[in-house]
C-alpha cells in the first residue's frame, strides 16, 4: 500500500466544492489515478483524523491546448468526492 501523502495529491477548492461542503459535508480532492476508494478513504482518515462515510471517484480527461500551431494535451487526473461523518470537518477547508 502506498503512503497517504502519495495518494492524496491536493485538495480542490472550487465553487462546486464550497457548495458541497455547505450542503452535505463533502470535500473534493485530486488523487492518484491508480488509487482505489479504499486507499483514498484510509489516506483521508490518516491525514485529517476524521471518519469517512463514503468516497466517490471521477476520472477527469485532460484538456487539449494549443500553443501556436502545435497542439498539446494536459494530463488526465482523478477527482474524489469524500463525505465525512456528520459533526466532523476538515480544518483545511474551514477558512474558505
Amino acid at each position: 500500500m502506498k503512503a497517504a501523502r502519495e495518494i492524496i495529491v491536493r485538495p480542490l477548492i472550487t465553487e462546486k466544492g464550497t457548495m458541497l461542503k455547505g450542503l452535505g459535508n463533502k470535500y473534493l480532492f485530486s488523487v492518484d489515478k491508480r488509487a482505489n476508494k479504499i486507499e483514498i478513504k484510509g489516506a483521508i482518515e490518516e491525514i485529517f483524523e476524521v471518519h469517512v462515510t463514503s468516497v466517490r471517484t471521477i476520472h477527469m480527461p485532460g484538456k487539449k491546448k494549443r500553443m501556436g500551431r502545435f497542439e498539446g494535451k494536459r494530463p488526465d487526473w482523478k477527482k474524489a468526492v469524500v463525505t465525512v461523518k456528520e459533526g466532523e470537518s476538515i480544518e483545511l477547508f474551514e477558512g474558505v
